[in-house]
């Protein structure tokens, strides 16, 4: 896997207007402005361009699954987004997610080597969408403000991401996503939920352990891997998780790193993101180097494997990724 394949994946109609701005990409969805006392027209801020609703969109189509928490919490998947595209895997969904997630048509799960959806332009907007979720490549914000339909990524996969991520983007991307489909309400009581469930995994995490960790994402047949620095969502789930990050001292996401430097460091703990396959793969490509015996995280087996989107981009499945760690690790 290359560099620029795996930032692809931190990089998942009537009334709808897009405006380009000059804005930075934030993670607070920015501002939302409307006549008083009425929700729409709406304009929320979006990876640098505002994007303007004149009623709350009713047809939807996902190109990335990182909306889909989200959806299912304001209780719109199932009835706003009518097809979908790319890959979703199981392990990531409860019962009911999952069961409004196969009820709804897949127009691709085409992958190339690289991770990038496969799909036609003419595909989607076939479907008459009025809001996408996710870009793709041949579907970005400009191509599909010409056919006049909305696009919100997450803030982690704009061009130019938050170089802060935080639990509160999740909370802000929450209140976006209320916003726009007039679910504020629903949006708060989520949001409590979610701070619920953070809090008591923190109330669970040994406070005096002083142990260092490292999140890779091993390169599966062959080739050095990826380690996550202090802009990516892999730090602060670290920290919460009562461990010292031994990168953060670089403020890149995501970087090749050697096994000489990984040996120099020395994590006690080590997590491995897989985006999809056997777990034991992504395993085996960091502890079958020559020389990774020398690690104390492999000395000590003092590793967990677990699915990419439980670590990045900030989403509600981060909080279920942080519940995995502690569990494996502190519990």
């Amino acid at each position: 896997m290359t560099l620029r394949s795996l930032r692809a994946l931190i990089a998942g109609v009537a009334g709808v207007a897009l405006v380009a701005t000059l804005a930075a990409c934030g993670t607070d969805g920015g501002p939302a402005t409307g006549r008083s006392g009425e929700s729409y027209p709406l304009t929320v801020e979006n990876c640098g361009a505002e994007v303007t609703f004149d009623a709350a969109p009713t047809r939807g189509v996902l190109l990335k699954p990182a909306a889909v928490p989200y959806l299912h919490e304001l209780g719109v998947l199932d009835e706003v987004v009518t097809a979908r595209a790319g890959a979703y895997a199981r392990e990531y969904y409860d019962d009911d997610t999952w069961a409004e997630l196969e009820s709804i048509p897949t127009l691709s799960d085409d992958l190339d080597a690289s991770g990038h959806l496969q799909i036609s332009k003419e595909v989607v907007l076939a479907q008459r969408p009025d809001i996408v979720f996710g870009e793709a490549d041949n579907l970005v914000r400009d191509t599909l403000g010409a056919a006049g339909v909305a696009l919100i990524e997450e803030p982690a996969l704009c061009p130019e991401p938050p170089a802060d991520p935080s639990f509160e983007a999740i909370y802000e991307q929450m209140r976006l996503y209320g916003k726009v489909f007039d679910k504020r309400a629903e949006a708060d009581d989520a949001i409590t939920r979610l701070e619920d469930r953070l809090d008591q995994v923190l109330t669970e995490v040994d406070k005096t352990e002083n142990r260092t960790a490292a999140v890779l994402y091993p390169t599966v047949g062959g080739g050095a891997p990826y380690a996550y620095g202090t802009s990516s969502m892999a730090h602060p789930q670290l920290e919460a998780a009562g461990f010292t990050n031994v990168f953060a001292d670089t403020s890149e996401r995501v970087f090749e790193v050697t096994l000489e430097e990984l040996v120099a460091r020395d994590p006690d703990v080590l997590i491995l993101l897989h985006s999809d396959g056997d777990p034991d793969d992504a395993r085996d490509a960091i502890t079958s180097m020559n020389g990774a015996q020398a690690l104390t995280a492999v000395k000590d087996d003092a590793i967990l494997t677990q699915l990419f989107n439980f670590t990045e981009p900030p989403t509600p499945l981060v909080i279920d990724g942080l519940e995995n760690i502690v569990d494996h690790f502190q519990r």
